[in-house]
This record gives structure tokens, C-alpha cells and sequence, in this order.
């Protein structure tokens, strides 16, 4: 499994090192651009975030079209070019395009789905956490490199950093990235996107990750500013932020583990998501009214721990829920609404921080995920655990295959790479023996 996905964790990996190389320090850099203004490095800051809100769903379904690979190439070309127009960019409007631009190669769910597609289910929980575990890593190096590589050789070097590892990624994804299998699903119904919002599991988990992202946007525009504007009575160095950044990332790092680990074996993600939620409320809370430097660290801690926890379970809990033909596009909706409130996390806290105070934003902040513990407490369920039986494509009668019924049968489709028919069931229910004597030619 490990050698499946380590070439596509890679890739993840320095594609967002490179986006998080510098949102440690974009907002305090960017408020020194022509024309810039707090409401406007807002959206600097989660700008790349409302076009991969609109693109992720494109991206999703066009890679369940014309395969993975393609369209993860699409998008590191384009977030190579957006990366470029941000080193040269000289005012705040160019910094702007070159952020949309950066998001528009949407190509997160994708490399997800494709995660999905190489990884049994069984193990897809430990996948995830793999690759959880590279983002959580990409973020570790981020923040402590971020704000030494901006003060020392400046911003536009991040950029053309970032531009070097995506080209590099792309040498991986065609020398190292195995090709996914070819499956090919048959249903009785007709199956549509929408008919990913009508599934409750999967709604609650867009629910969850939209809220996961949006705060850490938010975060990341006033945790720098808090800590360098003189108003805020901390007064730092922009070159010391990573004394914030780095512990905090490493706690996340070695949080996230056990929380993947215990929230996929003893299957009760949605205890580890309450936990991570209580996290977030505490943390905002104290950065926005402590004048501490020391507990104001504490607080993003706290934060970080909370953001790592989650990370891995959310993705492994959409592709858990949705249906092998819709990964792509189950992860596309979750992903663009994701995305979608990283970009107005950013713009909200940088329209606050134009006309009120801290204090406020976090307040009304904290009264946003009060609403969420409730919300997941009392509508997300854990997952029912699934098994799955492989059989020969020589061996099945497919016309009994095409009239198996059972609600007890998630569902059963065809990798045509490996010659195989995979059903989905539910193994406390169904004996596997009965399962396979209604499949098999007689």
C-alpha cells in the first residue's frame, strides 16, 4: 500500500508545501504592496481558495472522464503559471490574479480520488492518514521556513520556490505514480451528482470540512498580523513567527497520528471531530483576548492540534461514503465548498480587522463553532463498517450479479485491470459464503 501512495503523497506534499510556504507571512507582506488594505490581503490570503472552490467539482468529474493523471498535469500547469505572475507581481492587484490563478489547478480532490482508486477500502483509512501525514509535514516545514525564506531573500523567492516544486511534481506523477485501475460501475437507477447533498453522511462531512478550512483561513490572516501590528501590544518580528508556527505545526504532526489511527480502528471519527471542534473554540477564544505572548502561542497550538486531527478523517470519510463512480465528484463538492469558505475565512477576518477589533471577530467566531459542535453532535453518525468480496471475473454469472438486491449491499462494480468483481456489503450482516454462492456460475 505504502509504495501506492508515496509517490501521490509526494506530489500533495510539494504542492502544498509550496502553498503554505507563505501564509505565514503573506498578509503582513502583502499590507506593504500599492494599493493594499486589510479588507484586500484578505482575499490575497484566500484568494487561491474561491478558484479552487469553483473548480474543484470541474476538476473532480473531468478526471472521473478522462483519468486521474491527465488532470492533475492540467492543474500543476496552471498553478505553475499562477505561481510566476505571484513572484513578479509588484502591486496587490497582480498578487491577486496570480492567487487565483494558483487555486484555479484545483487539483486536490482529484489526487484524493485517485488515493481511492489504488487503495482498498480496507486500508484506504491508513492511506489517508499517509498522506494527511505529508500535508501535515508540508505544513511543519512551511511554517518554519516560511517567515525565514521571506525575510531574508523575500517573498518572490516563496514563488519561484513554489514553481520548482510543482514542476517536480509533475516529473513524479510520470515516473513514479502508478497508473489507477480501470472500474466500470452498473446501477439500475440512473445515478446524478445532486444525488451526492441528498446522502446525509456525505452532507455532514461538507459540513465539516467547510468549517475545518474556513477557520484556518481565518487563522492564518490574523495569527501574523496579531502578532507583528504594534496596535495588538505583541509588537514581534516578522522573521520570528516560525517560534509560533513551528511547535505548533509539530504538536499538530504528532496529534494527528493516534486520532487517525483510534478514529479509523475503533471506528468513532465523529468523537475525534468533537474533540477537534472543542479544540478550535478554545484556541480562537484565546487568541482573540489574551495579551500574552506565551498563552497566545498556547492558543495556536491548540489550533494546529485540532486542524491535524481532523485532516486525515475528513478525506477518508468521504471516500468511505460516496459510491465508487462519484469519489470524484463527492470530493469535488466537498472540496469546493471547502475551498469556498477558505476564501471568505480569509476576506470575513480581513474586513474585521478593517473597521473592528479582534476581539469581536473571535467572539462572533466562537459562536460559529458552538453551532458546529452542536450540529456534529447531533447529525453526523459514524460509519457503518463494510467488507468487501473479490471475485474472478471468470468465475461470475454476471446476470445474477446484475439482479443482486440486498440493503444490506452498498454496492459492486468491476475492475476491469485486474479482472475482478468487488461487492460492498456489510459483513456483520450478510455470511461471505452466501454472498458468493449468489454470484458465482453455477
Amino acid at each position: 500500500m505504502f509504495k501506492k501512495v508515496f509517490p501521490l503523497s509526494s506530489i500533495i506534499f510539494l504542492r502544498f508545501l509550496g502553498l503554505f510556504l507563505v501564509l505565514p507571512v503573506l498578509s503582513v507582506y502583502a499590507l506593504d504592496l500599492e494599493g493594499a488594505t486589510p479588507f484586500l490581503v484578505g482575499i490575497i490570503v484566500g484568494g487561491y481558495a474561491l478558484t479552487q472552490a469553483i473548480f474543484q467539482l470541474p476538476f473532480g468529474m473531468l478526471s472521473d472522464k478522462i483519468g486521474r493523471k491527465p488532470t492533475i498535469l492540467f492543474g500543476l500547469i496552471i498553478f505553475i503559471v499562477g505561481s510566476l505572475i505571484c513572484a513578479y507581481s509588484d502591486d496587490i492587484f497582480m498578487l491577486m490574479f496570480g492567487r487565483f490563478l494558483q487555486g484555479a489547478g484545483a487539483i486536490g480532490s482529484v489526487a484524493t480520488a485517485m488515493v481511492s482508486d489504488l487503495v482498498e477500502e480496507e486500508k484506504r483509512g491508513k492511506a489517508m492518514a499517509i498522506m494527511g501525514g505529508f500535508i501535515a509535514m508540508s505544513f511543519a516545514l512551511a511554517m518554519g521556513l516560511g517567515p525565514v525564506i521571506a525575510s531574508n531573500y523575500g517573498i518572490s523567492t516563496i514563488f519561484f520556490i513554489t514553481t520548482v516544486l510543482a514542476t517536480f511534481s509533475i516529473v513524479i506523477l510520470f515516473t513514479k505514480v502508478p497508473t489507477p485501475p480501470k472500474i466500470r460501475h452498473v446501477y439500475h437507477d440512473d445515478s446524478k451528482t445532486l444525488d451526492i447533498l441528498k446522502d446525509n453522511n456525505l452532507l455532514n462531512m461538507i459540513v465539516i470540512n467547510t468549517l475545518q478550512k474556513g477557520l484556518m483561513t481565518m487563522a492564518f490572516v490574523l495569527i501574523p498580523i496579531i502578532l507583528t501590528k504594534e496596535q495588538y501590544g505583541f509588537s514581534w518580528e516578522k522573521s520570528e513567527l516560525w517560534m509560533v508556527y513551528l511547535p505548533a505545526m509539530i504538536a499538530g504532526l504528532i496529534a494527528m497520528g493516534p486520532a487517525a489511527v483510534f478514529g479509523e480502528k475503533k471506528n468513532i471519527p465523529k468523537q475525534i471531530f468533537l474533540i477537534s471542534i472543542v479544540l478550535f473554540l478554545a484556541s480562537f477564544i484565546i487568541m482573540g483576548f489574551t495579551n500574552d505572548s506565551t498563552v497566545f502561542v498556547i492558543g495556536v497550538v491548540l489550533f494546529f492540534i485540532g486542524f491535524n486531527m481532523m485532516e486525515p478523517l475528513v478525506q477518508s470519510m468521504i471516500s468511505k461514503f460516496a459510491k465508487v463512480h462519484q469519489k470524484g465528484a463527492a470530493l469535488g463538492i466537498s472540496n469546493s465548498s471547502a475551498y469556498f469558505a477558505t476564501f471568505l475565512g480569509g476576506t470575513f477576518a480581513g474586513i474585521f480587522l478593517d473597521f473592528s477589533d479582534r476581539e469581536t471577530l473571535t467572539s462572533i467566531v466562537a459562536g460559529i463553532v458552538v453551532l458546529w459542535f452542536i450540529w456534529t453532535a447531533f447529525k453526523l453518525k459514524n460509519p457503518i463498517r463494510h467488507s468487501f468480496l473479490y471475485i474472478n471475473n471468470d468465475d461470475v454469472d454476471f446476470d445474477k450479479l446484475g439482479a443482486l438486491e440486498n440493503e444490506h449491499i452498498a454496492e459492486w462494480y468491476i475492475n476491469e485491470t485486474e479482472n475482478l468483481a468487488v461487492i460492498k456489503y456489510v459483513k456483520d450482516a450478510i455470511e461471505e459464503d452466501d454472498l458468493k454462492a449468489k454470484v458465482i456460475k453455477s
